[in-house]
């Protein structure tokens, strides 16, 4: 267990230094600061070198692509108590994407040049930073699948089953943000979804805000293809 505050996870609890000496967790501490920002602030732009390993205290952060004409897409949300992009820090190569915080949230900062020691220097510690980068790499082959194997229709289906799940309300899925950025996520338009919406409202779900009723998870699995692969272990309930 983390140990929580009523302001996230303390930086001490934290599972990247749950298997390090005191010694070596003090050093690292030494080296970091507890920042907390408000929502919108940016952390960082697509493009600049690491001065920080960052990682998720409390909150949250979306990271953003952008082409060169501007078009901005969602690849991912990182909760606590998440790193943020640890293979630029590692390797001290530039973010391929921008952070930026959707609410208020607090991250330790950990000097990149520390950690990159710290990650040589002890043995423990690059085996939890290669378990958070398999992790990530993991996410990320999922969401490739997600966007090259379904439709759109399917994507929000999975999308909503997914969320019920992991929001513990089998009956409903909240929306976690604005409709255009889950959109985005999902490799949409707006529009897209709206109209996915529509397609799974003629019998399997009922749109109210941000809350989404969920009226027949069994059809919305059947016709979308859950995949327990791509959707997380946990929906393989929906295909019993």
């Amino acid at each position: 267990m983390h140990r929580i505050t009523d302001k996230g996870v303390a930086p001490e609890a934290l599972p990247l230094f749950r298997a390090l000496s005191a010694s070596r967790r003090t050093d690292l501490l030494r080296n970091a600061m507890v920042h907390g920002v408000a929502t919108g602030t940016v952390l960082f732009e697509q493009g600049d070198v690491p001065n920080f390993q960052l990682i998720v205290l409390s909150g949250s952060a979306h990271l953003f692509g952008r082409s060169t004409e501007g078009r901005e897409v969602l690849i991912e949300a990182v909760q606590a108590p998440d790193l943020i992009i640890p293979a630029a820090v590692v390797t001290g190569a530039p973010y391929l994407m921008q952070a930026r915080v959707p609410e208020p949230s607090r991250f330790l900062l950990v000097h990149a040049a520390a950690f990159r020691a710290a990650v040589e220097a002890d043995p423990l510690l690059a085996h939890a930073v290669i378990e958070s980068l398999a992790q990530q790499f993991r996410r990320m082959v999922r969401q490739v699948k997600n966007l090259k194997l379904r439709s759109s229709t399917q994507r929000v289906g999975c999308y909503l089953l997914a969320l019920s799940k992991q929001q513990g309300t089998p009956d409903r899925a909240v929306l976690p943000f604005e409709k255009t950025l889950i959109a985005s996520e999902l490799g949409i338009t707006r529009e897209s979804l709206s109209r996915a919406l529509s397609r799974l409202g003629r019998s399997c779900i009922r749109v109210d805000g941000q809350t989404i009723a969920i009226l027949d998870a069994p059809r919305i699995a059947a016709e979308c293809k859950v995949d327990p692969l791509i959707d997380g272990a946990d929906t393989a309930d929906f295909l019993v």
